[in-house]
């Protein structure tokens, strides 16, 4: 074979091998057993009682501003906040639970994403999406702080610890990482523990979007008896009138689902969450991932063909001086 035909095969060749087109693969299905919280925003009082259970069971120092120096003050998620409470107004903000001249409160914390965008651009296995629970978590042991993670979320939640001098990466665990295991000892999540009017709501994954749906079909104005801590085992009940919901429940498809879900009376994109589509981006990037990482082998396949015809033709003129 002429170098020529080589290459010429070679290059077709290796196209055709490497080269298939960039496909997205389907969404990740939520874990049989994956286990999860329901946070219901028209429960919430704003006490703030889930931040510093949070902050007690990780043992984070409270942050402090100059405004409020009697009580944790965190505005936002941070390497010393993991789950924080904002507060939605509008117009006057005199009615609860009311878009318009009204207020609520909003959760902040991990969504644990059925198809998480921070395990799919960690390059060291340092996020990992537990495929029997369901939980993300972060193992700092073998992260080189690249922060992909922070650029993989869309709900902005892994946050890098700036302020250290060998900072790290945090973000809420759901109370199962290394030294906090609530969940692998039977227990619940500290923040569905402490939450005194059960808007965080603990349990499986598959209960908690059946209770949710339940509530969206429930009839505005009506006595509801709203379970507390376990949605299986439930510590006690909060009576109150219900809300008028958005008929939507957030996770159960955004971006393939999180395993930990919201609703609430208010948009959700008045209440900060981005827009998604139900594609996880995860299952789009890594097929182009995947396909430009067979393009990379294209040149090497090349190069092992080059390589042989020389070392052949130098041979062949080896034999031919020696004769």
């Amino acid at each position: 074979m002429k170098r020529r035909e080589f290459l010429t095969t070679a290059i077709g060749g290796a196209t055709v091998a490497v080269c298939p087109g960039a496909e997205a693969r389907p969404n990740h299905e939520p874990a049989p057993e994956a286990v999860g919280m329901l946070f219901d925003s028209t429960l919430c009082i704003g006490c703030k009682a889930c931040v510093a259970k949070c902050k007690e069971v990780n043992d984070m120092p409270p942050v402090i501003d100059a405004e409020q120096q009697s009580w944790d003050s965190a505005r936002d998620l941070s390497g010393d906040t993991l789950n924080v409470i904002k507060v939605y107004t509008d117009g006057s903000g005199e009615t609860k639970d009311a878009e318009v001249d009204g207020f609520c409160f909003e959760k902040r914390s991990c969504m644990h994403c059925v198809d998480p965008g921070c395990v799919s651009v960690c390059p060291t296995t340092a996020m990992r999406h537990d495929p029997i629970t369901g939980i993300v978590t972060h193992h700092s042991d073998v992260c080189i702080g690249c922060r992909n993670c922070m650029m993989g979320c869309p709900y902005n939640v892994p946050q890098f610890e700036y302020d250290e001098l060998y900072g790290q990466i945090q973000k809420c665990q759901m109370c199962n990482q290394a030294g906090v295991e609530r969940i692998n000892n039977g227990q619940m999540t500290g923040c569905a523990e402490a939450c005194p009017t059960g808007a965080t709501l603990f349990g499986s994954r598959t209960l908690l979007l059946e209770e949710a749906k339940q509530r969206l079909t429930l009839k505005p104005g009506e006595i509801y008896n709203y379970p507390r801590g376990d949605i299986a085992s439930p510590d006690s009940y909060h009576e109150k009138q219900v809300a008028n919901y958005k008929q939507h429940v957030w996770g159960e498809k955004e971006a393939g689902g999180t395993n930990v879900l919201h609703i609430s009376a208010v948009s959700f994109d008045k209440l900060g969450m981005p827009p998604l589509e139900e594609r996880s981006a995860s299952s789009i990037a890594e097929g182009v991932q995947h396909t430009l990482y067979n393009y990379l082998a294209l040149p090497a396949i090349v190069l092992a063909g080059l390589t042989y015809v020389v070392k052949r033709n130098t041979d062949s003129d080896s034999d031919g001086d020696e004769s």
